[in-house]
């Protein structure tokens, strides 16, 4: 499988093709959920306010509910004295598709969006690069991963979608939970485990395990009906489930961590005026330190409370065993992705996958792409 299957090659002149995205556009647009970049050119025209419409992230989660929603409501306007002021709701109540949102934003129908990796990489794996199984088995291997990507992606993002790259955002981290004991990675061979992309079952095939997608809403659900023995998700969102009660050990190395990221549609961000641009972009730059730095508190706390610690806070504590990272483990992650998780992302991805991996991450991990 080519990456010509999923998305059209990179250059200016090549876009990627709307699908059905046209047919949505004018009913989200009397509903009232984008703002098409016209709109804000007539505002910047005029003395009253810069009114944005924002798509943001995950409803419900913290990300959403503790960072995004408040920093558009409020902070935005504080910070500007009302002169911009902001509204915002979720991609996932908003009518959007998540696989939609880079072609909606390219297309100005939604002015200032929010795009999970995860989600958006079935049309453009490329972008999966930075959150690839196995890449960043914590927060310091991922920021310095981001940090190595970054710039490719936004210069990918400007020439291939006509979005401004703004922020990336960042959920705790994907680690394993099971209902049986283990004492490490190799361990799990032979089990049933709950994945939910595609790179993950890649890994945990080669590890010689048995994936199962699952919905998140349905993981406890299937390790209670033995569908599964053991799930990957998110540490404290696994515990805000009850996977707790389910499982028994959890590893705290983590598999994926979530990235999303947060941009404008170009026509709609060099419409603003300067000192909006200004704001806005110094302004984010502090929401994705908070957000980061939640993120690494979360992933914490989240293992705190599955395993009953008193300094577990916004969970329900637990008696689980939390197993901790070993030596082997890291020559087993090492080995799972040069052999599988990275020869699987360039097989779905193609040549210039190759050439962005081995340009950005290649001198950082010591690992080379190499083509199929």
């Amino acid at each position: 499988m080519t990456r010509s299957q999923f998305s059209r090659p990179l250059g200016p002149s090549a876009r990627p093709s709307t699908g059905g995205v046209l047919r949505r556009v004018i009913l989200l647009a009397l509903a009232g959920l984008v703002c098409p970049v016209f709109s804000i050119v007539a505002w910047a025209q005029t003395e009253a306010p810069i009114r944005m419409r924002i798509v943001g992230g995950l409803a419900d989660v913290s990300q959403y509910v503790r960072y995004e929603e408040p920093f558009w409501r409020e902070r935005i306007p504080q910070a500007t004295n009302g002169r911009i002021v902001a509204e915002i709701a979720p991609f996932d109540r908003s009518g959007i598709r998540g696989q939609e949102m880079l072609s909606l934003m390219r297309l100005g129908v939604v002015s200032f969006g929010t795009a999970l990796l995860a989600v958006v990489s079935t049309e453009e794996p490329e972008f999966n690069a930075i959150d690839l199984p196995a890449v960043n088995p914590d927060i310091g291997a991922l920021r310095r991963s981001v940090a190595a990507f970054r710039g490719h992606l936004s210069e990918t993002l400007r020439n291939r979608y006509d979005v401004e790259l703004l922020g990336v955002y960042v959920y705790p981290a994907q680690v394993v939970f099971c209902r049986r004991p283990f004492s490490r990675l190799s361990d799990l061979a032979g089990r049933r485990i709950r994945t939910s992309s595609v790179g993950q079952s890649e890994m945990f095939t080669a590890l010689g395990a048995t994936p199962v997608v699952i919905p998140f809403a349905e993981i406890v659900p299937a390790i209670r009906a033995g569908v599964v023995e053991c799930a990957v998700t998110g540490t404290l969102s696994g515990n805000d489930i009850g996977l707790h009660e389910v499982t028994t050990h959890v590893h705290s190395m983590a598999i994926t961590w979530g990235l999303s990221i947060f941009g404008a549609n170009l026509g709609t961000w060099r419409a603003l005026p300067e000192w909006a641009r200004d704001a806005v972009r110094a302004e984010v730059v502090k929401l994705e330190a908070d957000i980061w730095e939640a993120a690494d508190r979360e992933t914490g706390e989240g293992l705190a409370c599955n395993a009953g610690e008193p300094s577990c806070q916004n969970g329900r504590r637990g008696n689980m065993v939390v197993v901790p990272v070993t030596e082997a483990d890291e020559q087993r992650r090492h080995q799972l992705l040069t052999d599988s998780v990275l020869p699987g992302w360039v097989r779905r991805c193609g040549a210039e996958c190759v050439e962005a991996w081995n340009k950005t991450l290649a001198p950082m991990l010591g690992i080379r792409a190499q083509p199929e």
